[in-house]
Parts: C-alpha cells; structure tokens; sequence
C-alpha cells in the first residue's frame, strides 16, 4: 500500500523520493511524504498530491482488469534490467531514476518476459519499407523465443508488436500513461491483445493521462528492460534517437537498420550509424550477434579464497551467508543493509559465478572443493530462476 500511495504522489521517476526509500524503507517514507516530514528537494514533487491515497482504489481497479503492481519487494521484480538505471545520475536527467513500481497486464512473469529482451522502435509515419523490414525482423525474434519490447506508438512500435503476435511470440508494450488508458486510442484492441498473451506496463498509475514528458521517461524504460535497442525507420528529430541516448547511457548496443538514400524516414538511422551511435544491422541474425548471449567466461572450478574477485556487495552477501544452513533474501537484507533488490541481484551473480545456490529453504554457499562445468552452472541457475519466478524461493518479498 505504501509503495502504491508513492506512485501516484509522485506519478513517475524521483530519484529523490527513491533514495529516502532506500534508506528508511518504503513504509516509512511513506509517512514522511504524508506529512511533509522531508527534505527540501522532495518538497516539490510531493507537494501537489501528497493528500490522495487512492491505494486500496487503484489496487482494486488494477484486480479488475485482471492486472497487478509489481514492486522492488516482488520475486516478479526484474531487478538485473533495473541495476542500470542505478547507475546514472539524475543530476543529468530527472528521469534517470528506477521506477518506484511498475503496473502490469498480462499472465506473463515480467522478470521471464526480460529475461531474453529486444527492443524494436522507429518512426510513427512508418514507410512500407520499414513496416516490411519490422514484421520480418520483430517475427523472426520472437519466433526465436526473444521479447520484442516497444512503446504501443503507430507506425513502427504498432507493427513490433503485431509481428511478435502473429507468431505466437512474447511481446511488452511500455506505456507513457495508465495501463487502463489505452494510448494511441486506435491501438485499443492491439494493447487488449498484447494484454491477453504479453504484457503491458507502465510506471504511472491507473487513470493517469499521457503527456509529452512521460514519453522521454517511457523511452528508459524500453531500453532499459531490454538487451539492446533496434530502430527501423527515424527521422531527422525523431524520439527513437531518445531511445537510443537511453541505451548508451545504460551500456548496451544500439543497433538501426538502414533504409533507401532517398528515405526521409530512414535519415535518423543514417546518421546514428554515421556517427558511432548505433551498429549496423540488417537481420534478426545480425541483432542476435550484438544482443547475446553475454559474452563472460563463466569458472570452471571455484577458486580456493572466492571472497578474493568479488565487488563489496557480493563480498559482503557471501559473508553473510552461514558455513552451514542457509538465509532467504529478506534475511540478506537486514543483516547486510542492502536494498532487497539489490541482494537478488547480487544473489544471482554470485550463482552465475558457482559459489552459492538455492532451494526451497533459501540461499547457502556451495562447497569451495565444488568443480562444475559452465554449462551446468547456468543450467543450475536458469532452473532455480524459473522456481523463484513460481514463487518457491522467498516467495513475494520473503
């Protein structure tokens, strides 16, 4: 309830509001923001709604659309695509913050959806030329099990979407308003079709209507829950290249397609190739090289001091973790003082890395003399990520 109350306070990204949450909790800074018991910077962006609580409204609205809130706290969090976002500063854009929460349509898990993600944006006054090249580029990635990811818009967006669909594939529209406010009107029944096998998300709470600044803000999130951004068809001022200053920021390739020397539509993605923007790509084949799998080589054998080559947190998390029995998340938490976002994230890299796993019972170390193959290691990893995705691994915020 608090972090649903937060959500339409502030009614997208505050990286202010995000940073007291972290280090009061959510509760807590939910109390503040009903008080005014804060500092100066998060005066302002809570000022004008800190008095409506429509949680226990907006929760009911979204159970009846058949959709949900995820939160940080939520298994379904998709905290890897999130880190990111951590990483910018917002001092150089106020967007560049982690979502408070995310409101989600669809019987799909978002954490499995990101999983293997990629984004397909471009042109709203889309040419044949790039609506062919989307529907065989979007079709073939889906039919490959990758998420096309786009933005619901007409044109290149609309057709991403249509092309994941018409294969059966997996498909996320991200919205610049509620997930209730289908927008554009006209794409009403694409995004109740998207709905019934895909999803689709939004930051903004139910009811809450689609301005030009929530766009700039929606575009970091497309790149954001995908592994790379492709564009298919740009002008000259085209929104996609937001999309792509995103991308870059958050390091990971942008890719554009090229189109006719004589296409005004295609200009954009000329000059993001021209300029070192963005690859060169051609086929899905082509976006699959840039996009994954990751290229790290994964140990073959546990080194004797592992605590040696890991970053602060996970060092930390693995002294947390006993000799002997082992801790759920929530626990993590509190005794290392880490985000519980954050702990699951780190979890999950040091599982990649063969010195931990999990069970039913929580995380715990693995034996320092274990020799596993890399193979058997993601193997390892992908089917408890699909446990915790069921929610018998800490359950929703254990």
């Amino acid at each position: 309830m608090a972090w649903v109350y937060l959500s339409r306070v502030v009614e997208g990204p505050c990286a202010a509001l995000s940073s007291l949450i972290e280090s009061v909790g959510v509760v807590e800074a939910a109390r503040a923001v009903r008080e005014c018991a804060l500092p100066e910077v998060l005066r302002g962006p809570t000022e004008m709604r800190r008095g409506i609580d429509r949680a226990a409204a907006d929760l009911a609205l979204m159970a009846k659309l058949g959709g949900r809130v995820v939160t940080p706290d939520d298994a379904e969090w998709p905290a890897w695509r999130m880190l990111g976002l951590r990483q910018l500063d917002p001092e150089q854009d106020d967007a560049a913050a982690v979502p408070l929460v995310l409101w989600v349509r669809g019987p799909r898990s978002l954490l499995e959806c990101t999983e293997r993600a990629v984004a397909v944006v471009g042109a709203r006054c889309s040419t044949g030329y790039g609506n062919h090249a989307t529907g065989e580029i979007a079709g073939e990635l889906a039919a490959r099990g990758w998420t096309v990811v786009s933005g619901a818009a007409f044109g290149i967006d609309g057709m991403a979407h249509r092309a994941a669909l018409a294969v059966g594939g997996s498909t996320i529209a991200v919205l610049g308003c509620g997930v209730d406010r289908p927008y554009p009107v006209q794409h009403d029944h694409l995004l109740a079709e998207i709905a019934a096998s895909g999803l689709v998300v939004s930051e903004y709470p139910p009811g809450t209507s689609a301005r030009k600044h929530h766009f700039l803000a929606r575009n970091r999130l497309i790149a954001a829950l995908a592994d790379t951004v492709v564009v298919v068809e740009a002008g000259a001022r085209s929104g996609a290249r937001n999309t792509v200053k995103w991308t870059r920021r958050l390091g990971r390739p942008a890719l554009a397609v090229p189109g006719p020397i004589t296409s005004a539509a295609s200009v954009g993605c000329h000059r993001m190739i021209r300029d070192g923007e963005a690859f060169l790509v051609t086929s899905a084949a082509d976006i699959l090289d840039e996009a994954g799998p990751l290229r790290f080589s994964l140990p073959t054998t546990v080194s004797a001091s592992p605590e040696d080559d890991l970053s602060d947190d996970e060092a930390l998390i693995y002294a947390a973790l006993p000799a002997a029995g082992s801790r759920v998340a929530r626990s993590l938490m509190v005794e290392t003082g880490l985000s519980l976002p954050v702990v699951r994230a780190t979890l999950s890299a040091l599982e990649i890395a063969g010195l931990v796993a999990c069970d039913d019972s929580g995380w715990y170390r693995l034996a320092r003399s274990t020799t596993r193959g890399a193979e058997a290691i993601v193997a390892e990893h992908d089917r408890n990520r699909r446990r915790r995705g069921r929610g018998t691994v800490d359950g929703a915020g254990a």
